[in-house]
């Protein structure tokens, strides 16, 4: 059953529309640069690989972002893919503390952006295009760089209906995934999916 959540003229509500929302799980980022000497960056949950060739990212910051008028100054990024373990870290990026990085430990990834300790893996990426997105930018990202994958035991930070979740061990079930992505996602028949 569908539930009308606008009014006549099609508006929709905005707190329905967050619940709606909210029961699509996503993984937490934190996406930095460096703005001048400083280390800025922000949590993120609107991060998605977009393209394997060429290799792009997107992510997408509101537009009052302070963080992202950095990155559009330095155009460059690292996404940091959270650790199950790094809700404070996600906290923190998601709050307006003026030093986030008070108390973090970090290294710069090669293009100079920071890379968080204890993330599952980071994305050095350069900005390629900018997209308007109603009250975010939609960021496209080239990817210049990856990390290896530390453990493949160690489980990522997800937020599902306002809240940090985990994945529990015994219900994960490995997608039907191949080595070569791509030639599975064109070779799959519709039915694969239902």
């Amino acid at each position: 059953m569908t539930v009308p959540v606008g009014d006549a003229g099609g508006a929709i509500d905005p707190k329905a529309f967050r619940t709606v929302l909210g029961q699509f799980c996503t993984g937490v980022t934190i996406i930095t640069t460096m703005d001048g000497d400083e280390p800025v960056g922000f949590a993120c949950q609107s991060f998605a690989a977009l393209s394997l060739d060429p290799p792009l990212v997107l992510f997408c910051p509101t537009k009052q972002s302070r963080s992202w008028g950095a990155i559009e100054n330095s155009g460059r990024f690292c996404v940091n893919v959270l650790a199950e373990e790094q809700q404070e870290t996600c906290a923190r990026f998601g709050s307006r503390e003026p030093d986030k990085f008070a108390g973090i430990d970090w290294t710069r990834s090669e293009s100079g952006s920071p890379i968080l300790t204890g993330s599952l893996a980071h994305i050095d990426c350069t900005v390629e295009t900018v997209h308007d997105g109603g009250d975010h930018w939609v960021v496209f990202g080239r990817v210049a760089s990856l990390s290896e994958v530390r453990d493949e035991k160690e489980r990522p930070l997800l937020f599902y209906r306002g809240q940090y979740t985990g994945i529990e061990p015994e219900k994960t079930v490995p997608a039907p995934w191949r080595d070569d992505l791509e030639a599975f996602l064109t070779t799959a028949s519709e039915d694969t999916w239902l």
